[in-house]
């Protein structure tokens, strides 16, 4: 396992850091180096540049979702035969779920796993304020360790070498770094359409040209040097291989539509005795015959549209394995593939799976975003009644519902609890992105309930 690892974090939102971060990697991949990406917090879209840019599997760390154990756990796994590890943050260092601790913040990664931080800074603007501001960061928390700063979208070399001064003068550590605000090295706006040109590589003109701007204006040495960290030692729990069990096979829908899973689902899945068998709806494949079990993650079905409704073969096959009994879980995406209907912004309507009675309508701004706290309903198999799980919700659509059904879950966030999703027969399907590794006994529920259908098939 690597003993290098950094986080790379944001004074806020907007300041940079996954300019910054992808540039660092696209630039050490480019050294000769293995890099493995983690993101701080539960999104799915900036894991995706990682993976894209490093090619290994990128990996989420979320202190909220999960616990302190786990998080460890992960970094552990992922990290095994990289040469360094970077770790983007979220938001700004300090910020998460609550306003009066670090709780879910980078800053509690960073201290969790014990990284150094490399703290990146918008600097237009300003000059010596940057310092003023970067020995906040410093002080606030005396836990963190802030070993480097870099100063991002500077005016000039000029501009750059007055905050380089300030910085390493008031605030003891070395600035290693810096881009200038030149308009074609920025990520473009991470809206819903973008991850599949990521995936065929239309970016990759654009990687290049951060790696080439990130080596030429920043001391790779001196990184590599402040990233040494300690390791840590955790013993392997959660992902431990379970005692030989009768196979499950698990149809999962993976392409361009469908593809926000976070990885230690599936490998928690497999963990415990299931075979994964994966399939494209896009790609026109139908269910296997042979699976036990569906899954079927979030995505863009919306940029899709057009082409799911037509694949009637598939829309089938999906339709029959459910109503056969196929214990099945569809989240965000795959719950609005199953619904009756998905109607696009300009206004176009096209015909879904038609299992959820109800239609799917996209918006230009966001329906949902945050953290849930998911409590199961009676008859989820899943969640037994009462029982918890955490995880995240991020769309642009809204639902309306053509009848009443039987709701899968209660979930409670920021703006209180509601009912949500969708349950019939050993069908789940809901927005919530469920994190298995927040309580692992979903994934035994899921095979058993899974190995009992098969039995009585």
């Amino acid at each position: 396992m690597t003993h290098r690892r950094i986080v790379v974090a944001g004074t806020g939102s907007g300041s940079g850091k996954t300019t910054v971060t992808i540039g660092l990697m696209a630039a050490l991949k480019q050294r000769g180096l293995a890099v493995q990406g983690f993101k701080c917090g539960p999104d799915y879209i900036d894991p995706t540049y990682h993976t894209a840019v490093t090619g290994r599997a990128s990996r989420n760390l979320d202190s909220w979702m999960l616990s302190h154990e786990t998080v460890k756990e992960i970094y552990q796994r992922g990290s095994r035969g990289a040469d360094i590890a970077i770790i983007e943050g979220v938001m700004g260092f300090y910020d998460g779920k609550e306003a009066t601790s670090d709780k879910g913040s980078t800053a509690e990664i960073s201290i969790l796993t014990d990284s150094p931080v490399l703290l990146v800074l918008n600097c237009q603007s300003m000059a010596r304020s940057a310092a003023a501001i970067v020995r906040g960061f410093q002080l606030f928390n005396p836990a963190v360790r802030i070993v480097g700063v870099f100063a991002n979208k500077v005016g000039s070399v000029g501009h750059y070498r007055i905050v380089k001064e300030a910085v390493e003068q008031e605030c003891g550590i070395p600035v290693i770094g810096y881009l200038e605000r030149v308009a074609e090295i920025e990520i473009p706006e991470r809206h819903l359409g973008l991850v599949p040109s990521v995936e065929r590589g239309e970016l990759q003109p654009l990687f290049d040209r951060l790696a080439e701007a990130i080596g030429k204006n920043t001391d790779l040495e001196q990184l590599l040097e402040l990233a040494q960290a300690e390791p840590l030692p955790i013993e392997e729990k959660l992902f431990a291989p379970q005692p030989a069990a009768p196979r499950v096979r698990i149809a999962i829908a993976r392409d361009a539509a469908f593809h926000f899973y976070y990885p230690e689902n599936i490998e928690l899945l497999e963990a415990h005795g299931a075979e994964c068998l994966f399939f494209s709806p896009l790609a026109g494949e139908t269910v296997p015959a042979d699976a036990d079990g569906l899954y079927i993650g979030g995505g863009f079905p919306e940029e899709f549209a057009a082409q799911l409704a037509a694949n009637e073969p598939v829309k089938v096959s999906i339709r029959e394995a459910i109503r056969s009994g196929l214990p099945t879980l569809a989240e965000c995406g795959g719950f609005m593939y199953l619904t009756e209907q998905l109607v696009t912004t300009t206004g176009e309507a096209y015909p879904m799976v038609g299992l959820i009675p109800g239609t799917v309508t996209m918006q230009n701004k966001l329906a949902a975003l945050g953290y849930r706290e998911v409590r199961g309903y009676e008859g989820n198999f899943l969640l037994d009644e009462g029982e918890e799980a955490r995880g995240h919700e991020f769309h642009y659509s809204t639902f309306q519902a053509k009848e009443t059904f039987t709701p899968a879950y209660e979930t409670k966030g920021l703006r209180g609890v509601k009912a949500e999703g969708y349950l019939s027969g050993n069908l789940v399907a809901g927005y919530t992105h469920l994190h298995f590794a927040s309580n692992p006994g979903m994934v035994h529920r899921w095979l058993d309930r899974c190995k009992e259908v098969r039995c009585h098939a």
